[in-house]
């Protein structure tokens, strides 16, 4: 069954990521109310939060498949590592994009220099976006494995940073919705939050699974040019 599962993977998440954004979608714009004090453009929430959410997954998948490669001496997390951290930064893009626009309607500013939590976000993004330039200044080959590996699992420390800079701090950009107290939003804005994510991590896992079905035929193909040129 584990076997069939894998074969049938991408189809059953690409499925499960259409359904629930779909299922997202109805719920943010039919179920969950308009925020009074924000209006229609608090909407945005639903999808800047669950993207920030899953790029932090993303950024930790990367740091585990890198601590496997140091670890285990695992070749195939070199590439699995590379491929989360990819969909991690363009999840990074999404996240600085949305809160941009978000802030920009209900605060009448892009970006706020004096707001830790942007910077120290914008700081994790630059740092895995920099990751990029360190892979591809080395040839291909355990050193570059174990460079980038050290390189990822060195960039995971800023996620909780990042993560818990929002929880702390109190300012107009960051208002804290979720507290020791529970979420601090009604049930049905929380049940499209929850959708919400959950559809967003469908999409990354499908991407995820995509790129890197992508990256090792592409070596595949390398290797059979090398052996037919020889």
């Amino acid at each position: 069954m584990t076997r069939a599962f894998r074969q049938q993977r991408l189809p059953i998440l690409a499925t499960a990521a259409c359904a629930l954004m779909g299922a997202a979608i109805v719920l943010i714009a039919y179920v969950a109310p308009i925020d009074a004090d924000q209006g229609l453009s608090q909407k945005i929430f639903y999808f800047h939060v669950p993207v920030a959410l899953t790029a932090y997954l993303l950024f930790g998948w990367g740091a585990w498949k890198a601590l496997r490669v140091l670890w285990k001496r695992d070749e195939a997390a070199d590439l699995e590592s590379y491929v989360a951290i990819h969909q991690g930064v363009i999840y990074g893009v999404m996240t600085l994009v949305t809160g941009s626009i978000w802030a920009k309607i209900s605060w009448g500013v892009w970006w706020a220099w004096s707001s830790n939590q942007l910077v120290l976000f914008l700081v994790l993004f630059l740092f895995y976006a920099a990751y990029f330039m360190l892979r591809y200044s080395v040839e291909p080959g355990p050193r570059r494995a174990n460079l980038c590996a050290v390189y990822a699992l060195f960039g995971v420390a800023l996620i909780p940073v990042s993560f818990l800079a929002i929880r702390l701090a109190n300012d107009f950009i960051h208002p804290t919705v979720f507290t020791s107290h529970g979420p601090q939003m009604s049930g049905r804005m929380f049940l499209a939050f929850c959708v919400a994510w959950a559809a967003l991590v469908a999409l990354a896992a499908t991407l995820y699974h995509v790129e890197l079905a992508g990256k090792r035929l592409d070596a595949r193909l390398r290797e059979l040019r090398e052996v037919l040129a020889a």
